[in-house]
Formats: C-alpha cells, structure tokens, sequence
C-alpha cells in the first residue's frame, strides 16, 4: 500500500471506546496587542511526515513531550483525530529527519477570553510576525464570543494551515 491507502488502514482508533476524535475548531489571524494577555508559552515544533488532500501526520515537539498525529480531511470546521505520545528519542529522531521545509515553530499560548480558552500561536523563523488564533469548540454551531484582538476568520482559508505554513511561505494576510 501506498500514501493515503497506508494511513487509512494503518492508523488505530484511539478515542473512548473506541472512536477516534473529532476536532471542531475556528482559526483567526490575531493582531499583536493580543501578546499582552500571552504569560507563559510552549515552544512547539512540528515536523510534517505526510500531507495530500485526505490525511496530514505530522510530529510535534511540545517542551519535553513528542506527539505524532494524524488529521483527516476537513467537514467544514470538522475533521477526525488521532494523537499518541512517542518516546522522547524517538521522537526527536524522527523530527531531525524531517527537511527543513516541512517544519515550523511557534510558541503556542493559552489565552482567557469570556469563559472560553483560546489557543494563540506566535510562529518563529521565517514566519516571524505572524500570529493565529484558535478555538476548540464542543459543537459546529457553537457561539463564540470574539475577543478584541482577533481579525479575519481564516478558518476555510488553506494557505493558514500548519501543513502548508510549514514551507515558510508568510500568507498575504491583513490585521482585520
């Protein structure tokens, strides 16, 4: 087997009771006055092993932790999910063999916003500058309440991924 047919059939369910998980999320690009609520950070670098149109596996370096996860395609804000911790020397055997092009780092922060906890990204190298906002919700059709240093959804917009941020190319994006 090969590429997507591989991880389709190779990959365990790993959710309770069996199911895998499913991750509904909104992206927003954040504007810097946003790092005034950033306390305490952790650094993340992430290597991406596999990308196509069906599945992204990546691993991910998260202080002292290795995580590999595989992402399904996206539902809307919808996609399935697997993540599973990897010894630590394996994992970062695994991420020095990833080139370069298909890594990123960023420091990922947990920000309070009207009871909800957003996840703020402030990427490095040649991505310096560029800061995302997510949010995890229960349900697709969650309210959320938007804080002020939030601008444009860029949930739909593909060039925000990590999979393809990862090749250092900085999005033309706008503050609002």
């Amino acid at each position: 087997m090969r590429g997507a047919d591989f991880w389709a059939n190779a990959l365990p369910f790993n959710g309770p009771e069996g199911s895998m998980a499913v991750e509904i999320e909104r992206k927003f690009i954040a504007r810097p006055d946003v790092l005034a609520h950033c306390r305490s950070g952790t650094p993340l670098v992430q290597g991406y092993l596999y990308t196509d149109d069906a599945n992204t596996i990546r691993i991910r370096q998260a202080g002292q932790r290795m995580l590999i996860t595989w992402k399904s395609p996206r539902r809307g804000i919808c996609r399935d999910e697997i993540e599973f911790a990897v010894a630590p020397v394996d994992g970062a055997a695994l991420l020095a063999r990833v080139p370069a092009g298909r890594r990123l780092e960023k420091t990922r922060f947990r920000v309070e916003h009207a009871g909800a906890t957003w996840d703020v990204d402030v990427f490095g190298g040649a991505l310096s500058g560029l800061i995302l906002a997510e949010i995890e919700l229960e349900r697709e059709d969650q309210p959320v309440i938007l804080p002020p240093w939030v601008g444009r959804e860029v949930t739909d917009d593909a060039r925000y991924r990590n999979s393809r941020l990862a090749g250092g190319a900085m999005p033309e994006r706008s503050a609002a």
